[in-house]
């Protein structure tokens, strides 16, 4: 990516890099160790640093509300069954929407973008198809 990169964009880059990890690592909840280390070693600051911690926060203290939404909304795919980075772009992008943290079109046009680059070649109609109606009804 380049510097001209908006901050929030980068952020939610990184968000999928450390969210990914926390699974990895069985981290279900925010560790304030864990993300300085992260985003000592990323060398993320400023703008990004702020943001990336309020998507991780977020998404980690909020985990079972975000997953109800999640499952509410992914016809006969369970949270556990979906690829670990499907999984990690919906749950931000969904605490996104939930709490208004930017545009609609923003939030999903970069998850899917996210879900695209780093999930399977289904991943990015898939991510499309849950946010929008997680939206729906976010916005309903």
């Amino acid at each position: 990516m380049t510097t001209t990169t908006n901050p929030n964009t980068l952020a939610r880059d990184f968000a999928v890099h450390f969210l990914y990890q926390c699974e990895a690592d069985k981290l279900f909840y925010f560790s304030a160790e864990y993300f300085e280390m992260f985003s000592s070693y990323f060398k993320v600051e400023g703008p990004q640093k702020s943001y990336l911690e309020s998507i991780t926060k977020g998404v980690l203290e909020n985990l079972n509300k975000i997953d109800e939404k999640i499952s509410a909304h992914s016809k006969n795919w369970k949270i556990s069954r979906m690829p670990v980075t499907d999984r990690v772009v919906l749950r931000m992008a969904t605490l996104e929407i939930l709490e208004k943290m930017a545009p609609d079109k923003v939030i999903l046009n970069e998850a899917i973008e996210l879900a695209k680059r780093y999930g399977t070649e289904h991943s990015g109609s898939f991510v499309n198809g849950v946010l929008d109606a997680v939206l729906a009804e976010a916005r309903s």
